[in-house]
């Protein structure tokens, strides 16, 4: 259904409702937005600096951007954490460097267990790799034959709505996957680097969305 066609369609059940004296409960998706546009809290919790990153102007204000070496920011929280069902996207400015980048980790506190944005850098090129972990279920998003210009930005996405594992990038699918998940618990989040200090990234990160539904296309908050 398109998205003015379900409008139309709330509209009309909420007044056939009302005219039945019937009380109606509207339940949007659950979201947080994550903005990086300084160095002291994002998306309203405090943010614990490694390195040196440092703020840089992207065309919708201040960004963050990682050296590649040494930078990253922790925070002390999974925003997926308890989702059966999710969508979490971001926007960001790859710039090059080593093939393998692991710059944004959601870690549980149970082991392993962890939903992460990487990508995969040739030459000036690179492309995207999803990718979640838990018990019972194992998978990478990736597809090598789909690659973007380094330099430049981007906004990327992975869904998963209770059977379907899919990734994005400028709303374009990449890949996709059948697979079980279960929600995660409670953990925390590692931006420019994996959780433990591995694969940093080069380059800018704007945004993250993080939403307990799956989204559709239409629905991604693209920049």
């Amino acid at each position: 259904m398109k998205l003015l066609d379900r409008r139309n369609f709330l509209q009309a059940g909420a007044a056939a409702a009302l005219s039945l004296h019937q009380p109606i409960a509207f339940c949007a998706p659950r979201s947080q937005v994550w903005t990086f546009d300084n160095l002291q809290r994002i998306g309203a919790r405090p943010v614990t600096l490694e390195g040196q990153p440092k703020l840089v102007p992207s065309p919708w204000g201040n960004a963050v951007a990682f050296d590649g070496q040494h930078d990253a920011l922790f925070i002390d929280h999974h925003p997926l954490a308890g989702a059966t069902t999710f969508t979490f996207e971001a926007v960001f400015r790859p710039d090059g460097g080593a093939f393998e980048q692991r710059w944004f980790h959601l870690q549980s506190n149970e082991g392993s267990t962890r939903i992460m944005f990487e990508i995969r850098v040739v030459r000036d090129e690179w492309y995207l790799d999803a990718f979640m972990l838990g018990p019972g279920y194992n998978k990478a998003l990736a597809a090598p034959e789909k690659r973007f210009p380094t330099g430049r930005w981007y906004h990327v996405a992975q869904t998963y709505d209770g059977a379907r594992y899919r990734s994005y990038v400028n709303a374009e699918l990449q890949t996709e996957a059948s697979m079980p998940f279960k929600a995660q618990g409670a953990g925390r989040t590692s931006i420019g680097t994996r959780i433990n200090r591995a694969s940093y990234f080069n380059g800018a990160v704007r945004e993250a969305r993080f939403t307990h539904a799956p989204l559709s296309v239409s629905e991604f908050s693209l920049p």
